[in-house]
């Protein structure tokens, strides 16, 4: 569903930062060592809790072990001199402060958190992880409706006090029985993430130095340096290394220490006084050395949620470290990686709606930016049943249409199978993509997040070369449409920000200009962000591009649901292409069809207000209350007689539904100007044009019935 977005003001850079230089040839990081580094960066340590994961960490690796604060130490070797050689294994995160009658967390940091000014916003419409005493559950954090980004244009930028938590509860009796308790952390859910020559994550410097201690470790063992050396995972740097203090304090004399900080804008190396590590001079003071060695990598983006170490980088660290420590290490040497972090918990979830959530979880993690629809395209095609499929047609700009019945009127349902996103514009010397968004995006929610490239095959549909002319070579080259992985990167992010949203989306992939090019990156592919699919408390689902993969998905289950046999009249059913940003792929559609359709039903979302951060005097309808029948919206109104049609048929198919109007407008409108009433139908969602968009899968059940229903109504 199409919105609109203003524009602010320009990001800043610092370019030579971003220049991809590779490594020296004696300190090479292997593409398998970026994966080992980057699965440190995914570890769930929120500061204070180390000890729900310490134990498992340590159980992974070989000679370690987990104490009370939560630190997972080893030691090598005996005798002096002792040498103790930490990193910083927590990271900042927050605590749930409030847990809200309708289910809602509301939370607050742990300590100080990011120096990053968009630390805050960053958590808005993303996934996130609680990480409760049996396992992490997840959640997704509340963002405005990018439908309703008038009514928000003079939102300030979001800080900790504005985000909400929704985890799929209707009240906080939902919230404990899935065992959320007061102050448990939560944070970030995001996949490991290397990419060309570094690796990307919250805190990637800091977990860059936890893999390098592993690794260090791993080489002890093979060739004891003199003396002994003891590692450690630190629990509670936000606190002043806590848990590094504690043990030192407690452990005897220690001749020398080393520490591999966090990441900082600027490489560190120096030997630091003890006494400027805050509260832990005392413990470090009694038994430890006057001074310790100071190791910090720079990093890209420090403190963001996409901070950037550079294979460079790490290469360094670990080689400053093994020279600070006297352990060999040689120079193609294979970093240890972390355990896979625990899965997401599942036992409270309806197992009645797993069918459902599976099929939508197969078409929303497909990526499609308005034109370049091809993967859904196929997928669409490729669940249509046999009868289906074999009356399909696919356009020379990738609609696809499936026609049954006869008679002299038609009626159409129609759903979309693009998203919004963006794509690239143009490409600086650097690797710096400057990116043009593809229908309302919202900026603030892509800002310094994952970034991925995508390729498309060679001579698909588009609406960039075609302009609506149905052909039957365009159903075999969809069936058959494939194109290589795509990159991965990051959206850059502001670091002096002076209001919400950025003006300018760019994106770096590790590379520069040559770089880019020698992997096929041109102007004009479509650039997105990592996203799946994941259930949320009993019946809710989140995931981006809701709007308008759930229509689809709806469409898909009625016309499996149908016997062509039996319909009362002409229907035609359309997966259209390039609604974002302009209906194009309707506007064909309705000069093929419009003139001989009796009535069109468009299958999108129904932005609800049935948020913590909309005024709900219009536009609300509660999710799990059943579909809506969306009869005003910006670009249309559907007549009275026709509510009613859809009325009676779901009173007669036995659906519960539900009335409204809302902003957007929906592919439908085209036809209207060809003599075609125009009715929407819809689910209600959440957070529209976000990362993290949310809906109930029994609102999409119903949903499906309904068209059904009214593919088959007399």
């Amino acid at each position: 569903m199409p919105s609109s977005l203003s524009t602010a003001a320009a990001l800043v850079f610092v370019s030579a930062l971003w220049v991809a230089c590779p490594a020296p040839a004696s300190a090479q990081v292997s593409d398998r060592s970026l994966e080992a580094i980057a699965s440190w960066v995914a570890v769930d340590a929120a500061t204070g809790y180390e000890p729900r994961v310490a134990p498992t960490l340590a159980a992974a690796l070989p000679g370690w072990h987990a104490d009370a604060w939560g630190n997972v130490v080893t030691t090598v070797g005996t005798g002096a001199p002792h040498h103790v050689v930490a990193c910083a294994l927590d990271r900042p995160s927050y605590a749930i402060s409030q847990i809200t009658d309708d289910g809602y967390l509301r939370v607050h940091r742990i300590g100080r958190g990011s120096g990053h000014p968009l630390w805050d916003q960053q958590f808005e419409a993303q996934q996130v992880r609680i990480l409760t005493a049996t396992g992490p559950l997840a959640g997704v954090v509340a963002r405005s409706n990018g439908h309703f980004a008038q009514q928000h244009r003079a939102d300030p930028i979001a800080t900790a006090d504005d985000l909400w938590v929704d985890v799929g509860a209707e009240s906080r009796v939902d919230v404990e029985a899935m065992g959320i308790a007061l102050l448990d952390p939560v944070t970030r859910h995001l996949p490991p993430w290397p990419i060309a020559g570094g690796v990307a994550g919250p805190d990637a410097g800091r977990r860059a130095g936890c893999a390098a201690v592993a690794t260090l470790a791993a080489a002890a063992r093979a060739v004891v340096p003199p003396g002994r050396t003891t590692f450690v995972l630190s629990a509670q740097e936000v606190f002043s290394w806590v848990g590094l203090s504690s043990l030192v304090a407690r452990g005897g004399p220690v001749d020398r220490v080393t520490i591999l900080a966090p990441g900082e804008d600027a490489r560190a190396d120096v030997d630091r006084a003890s006494s400027t590590l805050g509260s832990a001079a005392g413990g470090l003071g009694v038994v430890g050395p006057r001074t310790v060695r100071w190791l910090a990598p720079a990093v890209l983006q420090a403190g963001s949620h996409m901070e950037v170490v550079t294979a460079v980088e790490a290469a360094w660290l670990l080689q400053a470290a093994a020279t600070a420590t006297g352990i060999r290490v040689a120079s193609d040497t294979a970093w240890v990686a972390a355990p896979p972090r625990a899965s997401l918990r599942v036992a409270h979830m309806d197992a009645a709606r797993s069918a459902a959530a599976a099929a939508l979880t197969d078409l929303v993690e497909r990526h499609a930016v308005s034109a370049h629809e091809w993967s859904v395209r196929r997928a669409v095609l490729e669940a249509l049943p046999a009868w289906a499929r074999a009356r399909a047609s696919v356009d020379d700009i990738g609609n696809v249409t499936v026609s049954a019945g006869s008679g002299d009127g038609a009626t159409v349902f129609m759903a979309h199978m693009d998203e919004v996103g963006y794509v690239i514009e143009s490409i600086a010397v650097d690797g710096t993509v400057t990116l043009t968004a593809q229908g309302g995006v919202s900026a603030s929610a892509w800002e310094g997040q994952t970034a991925l490239a995508h390729f498309d095959p060679p001579g698909a549909p588009t609406t960039t070369t075609g302009t609506g002319l149905e052909d039957a070579r365009w159903l075999a080259s969809s069936l058959a449409a494939a194109a290589p992985a795509p990159l991965r990167g990051v959206f850059r992010i502001r670091s002096t920000p002076e209001q919400k949203t950025p003006g300018v989306a760019q994106a770096w992939f590790g590379l520069d200009a040559a770089g880019l090019a020698a992997r096929g990156v041109t102007v004009g592919l479509q650039v997105t962000s990592h996203k799946e699919g994941l259930r949320l408390g009993r019946a809710r689902y989140t995931a981006r591009a809701l709007d308008d993969r759930a229509g689809t998905a709806a469409l898909l289950r009625a016309i499996n649901a149908i016997d062509p046999t039996q319909l009362p009249g002409r229907v035609s059913f359309v997966w259209s292409v390039h609604e974002e940003g302009g209906l194009f792929g309707a506007a064909a559609v309705a000069r093929r069809l419009g003139a001989t359709t009796t009535r069109i039903y468009s299958i999108d979302t129904f932005v609800s207000s049935d948020t913590p951060l909309e005024r709900r005097h219009f536009a609300y309808a509660p999710l799990g209350q059943g579909p809506v029948l969306r009869a005003i919206e910006s670009s249309s109104v559907s007549p009275e007689h026709e509510r009613e049609r859809t009325r009676r048929a779901a009173a007669s198919a036995g659906i519960a539904i539900q009335t409204g109007l809302t902003q957007g407008g929906t592919d439908g409108t085209t036809f209207t100007f060809w003599g075609a009433p125009n009715q929407g139908l819809s689910w209600p969602g959440r957070y529209s044009h976000s990362p993290g968009e949310v809906l109930d899968l029994r609102d999409l059940d119903a949903l499906g019935r309904l068209i059904a229903a009214l593919a088959t109504a007399r």
